[in-house]
């Protein structure tokens, strides 16, 4: 068993009854160039996922988009049946070709989203199914409706929402209770701040999606310093500053290399000073 652990990053009740150490995985990168097709190294990427149980990691996001298919399909091969592990995904997007997204969000596709996650997982109910992106095309109710039927037919576990905002939060509530929300935020990116701290005010999870841009501040005094202060990578401090930004951040940081899981599972054991926190949340809003 390895010394590093993401249970250093403490715990969070997933719906209130789904434990999960607080640093996850995010699985988009364990698929090919534009989140599209195989990935160029399947057995590394399969190791990678293989370590992520000894590395104390128990909730990894994915997406049927991933790939497509592709992500689900090795998390499938490399962890079924999931011991101890949460096993996110999300449905409500379609591929058309490497970085092309675009949302669906008719009753009939969500529903078919959800069965064939599970089919490619490999289990008969979803724990956290997510919804990828509310589709603007579709009425609110009719995507939150179909949702709430998988839920009450014993489909789904509990759900999720992502790229959201407080309000659409709020109307989805009226048809099941959102446990978790994932938007892009970072040290770099606040445009999320209100909704994180929504979340934390409701008991919320806040998965932080693409959550190691530290990139446009490297060089700045903040960072560097507590990067040297701690011995750390950049990387390694902005997972850090997630972890104490909120009780209810989740963050997922991807990668496709076992050594690289390793650097960023021992973020989970970096403990920010105050004037270090305050330093580093200074430099988003510059």
């Amino acid at each position: 068993m390895s010394d590093i652990s993401a249970s250093a990053a403490g715990t969070f009740l997933v719906g209130g009854d789904i434990k999960v150490a607080r640093l996850g995985y995010g699985a988009m990168r364990i698929t090919g160039d534009g989140v599209w097709g195989a990935p160029r190294d399947r057995a590394e990427a399969l190791r990678t996922l293989r370590a992520l149980p000894g590395l104390g990691v128990d909730f990894i996001d994915t997406a049927d988009s991933y790939g497509p298919d592709v992500s689900e399909e090795l998390i499938a091969e490399a962890l079924h049946p999931y011991d101890g592990l949460l096993i996110a995904t999300k449905g409500g997007l379609t591929r058309h070709g490497p970085n092309i997204w675009r949302p669906l969000g008719r009753p009939e596709y969500l529903r078919q989203c959800v069965l064939m996650s599970m089919r490619r997982l490999k289990v008969d109910r979803i724990d956290l199914w997510q919804l990828h992106r509310v589709d603007p095309a579709v009425p609110m109710d009719e995507q939150f409706g179909e949702i709430a039927a998988m839920q009450k037919e014993g489909l789904i576990r509990h759900v999720g929402l992502s790229e959201v905002g407080i309000e659409e939060i709020k109307a989805a509530q009226k048809h099941f209770p959102v446990v978790t929300v994932q938007n892009k935020y970072n040290l770099g990116d606040r445009a999320s701040e209100a909704v994180v701290d929504y979340c934390a005010s409701h008991g919320i999870g806040f998965i932080p999606w693409y959550p190691l841009a530290a990139g446009a501040l490297t060089g700045r005094t903040a960072l560097t310093d507590s990067a040297a202060s701690h011995g750390a990578t950049p990387g390694q401090i902005a997972l850090a500053w997630l972890l104490r930004r909120s009780p209810v951040m989740l963050p997922i940081p991807g990668t496709s290399k076992e050594a690289h899981l390793k650097e960023n599972v021992a973020a989970a054991a970096i403990k920010l000073t105050e004037a270090e926190f305050a330093a580093l949340s200074a430099l988003g809003k510059a």
